[in-house]
């Protein structure tokens, strides 16, 4: 994928940059407290130092890397307090996202909502946990997109990384990506229904259990 980063690419260097650095602190290549310098990432990827400055940039005022005296670039450690907070937000901004959904749905959206409900359905049965995580994604972005408000969609879009990024350990706990999963399916039924008030009382449902998922995790860590 790196070899083929030229500046003739439909989407600019600078936002191939940024996507890839951004997902590899969200697949947790790089850790809360590893570096990211420039010199390094510009040789592995074959690129100038220009875009990797401005990625970096971009990534600081997001929260998910800051600049430390003597050390430079580092990925953030943000703390639970920190990522209580976003969950409170998320929690806000997600019930307003399938509110307007409901009130905006189409025929069109209707049919992805349940072609994804299936998608859902079939993973749970055949228990492929591998595809969990492509799923939520989807559904995520399915759920932003269907409120059709560009800012709102944005904000969540950014709100959920930060999630992935620091708040992972609340789906190692047990059971929880499965529980996930039936809670997403349970919210995008509410919409294809067209139960306004189901749909709101289900998503605050959804991120309060994720938020609990990660206190209960954070706290098992801490015993050990």
């Amino acid at each position: 994928m790196v070899s083929n980063w030229t500046e003739d690419n439909l989407i600019s260097i600078r936002e191939r940059v940024y996507i890839h650095i951004k997902d590899l602190i969200l697949e947790g290549e790089f850790k809360a407290g590893d570096r990211l310098v420039e010199r390094e990432l510009a040789e592995r990827l074959n690129i100038s130092r220009t875009p990797i400055r401005e990625a970096l940039f971009r990534l600081e005022s997001q929260g998910f890397v800051k600049t430390v005296p003597r050390k430079g670039v580092i990925v953030a450690d943000i703390s639970e307090k920190e990522i209580i907070e976003v969950f409170t937000i998320l929690s806000s901004l997600e019930v307003l996202a399938a509110k307007l959904a409901v009130q905006k749905l189409d025929d069109e959206t209707k049919s992805k909502f349940i072609a994804c409900i299936n998608k859902v359905k079939a993973c749970l049965q055949d228990k492929r946990e591998s595809d969990y995580s492509d799923l939520h994604f989807e559904m995520n972005h399915l759920l932003y997109s269907s409120a059709k408000n560009t800012k709102l969609y944005e904000i969540l879009s950014g709100l959920s990384d930060y999630i992935k990024a620091f708040a992972k350990l609340g789906y190692k706990k047990t059971g929880r990506a499965e529980q996930s999963m039936e809670e997403h399916m349970k919210i995008m039924e509410a919409i294809v229904n067209q139960e306004t008030e189901m749909a709101e009382f289900l998503t605050k449902i959804h991120i309060e259990n994720s938020r609990k998922a990660y206190i209960e995790s954070v706290k098992k860590g801490e015993k050990k």
